[in-house]
């Protein structure tokens, strides 16, 4: 049965070209229902390095959680992603998996929901643009609630150079996809 999966992206190394090139690879793991606008966001950690863009994508799909994040993994790899010991350092691409349709469930290193969701702006504002209604399973607060409620805090500024709307080699029928971006 399809699924709803929320996917966050970010990149600050060539953010223009990774991003929407990261969403139409997404179309490997199923039907690109959405994507928000891209929002430019301070980078988090110690280290001095380019801002983040962030983005969220809606993606309709019938793989499983861990068959999706392995996915993630795979397109990440593709874009030059490397992977280190620091989890702030600079990325072409990051990729994760932050909700799947109401799914609560905990795994090694990762659980869905993301646990940040309600905490980081850069991942509430995209995420509730793509779904505002959608409810967070643990805390039953719509997306637009949370993202409303960390705005005020949010250092986000629209990236309007960088459109990922429609993905690029992607068929997304008019009548069967809506582009809901706030303007």
């Amino acid at each position: 049965m399809a699924e709803l999966a929320f996917i966050s992206l970010g990149s600050n190394i060539d953010p223009e070209s990774n991003l929407p090139q990261a969403v139409t690879r997404l179309g490997a793991i199923g039907r690109v229902i959405r994507v928000s606008a891209a929002y430019v966001n301070p980078a988090v950690g110690t280290r001095m390095q380019a801002d983040f863009v962030n983005a969220a994508a809606l993606v309709e799909t019938s793989l499983s959680p861990i068959e999706i994040r392995t996915r993630l993994r795979q397109i990440e790899s593709e874009l030059g992603r490397v992977r280190d010991e620091d989890e702030y350092s600079p990325r072409t691409i990051d990729l994760d998996l932050c909700l799947v349709g109401e799914r609560v469930e905990s795994y090694p290193d990762w659980a869905l929901p993301d646990p940040e969701i309600d905490r980081l702006a850069h991942l509430a504002i995209p995420l509730a643009e793509v779904e505002p209604g959608f409810r967070h399973p643990l805390t039953g607060e719509t997306l637009q609630t949370i993202a409303e409620r960390l705005r005020p805090s949010a250092q986000l500024i629209s990236h309007p150079a960088i459109s990922l709307w429609p993905p690029a080699g992607l068929s997304t029928a008019p009548e069967e996809v809506a582009d809901t971006r706030q303007s």
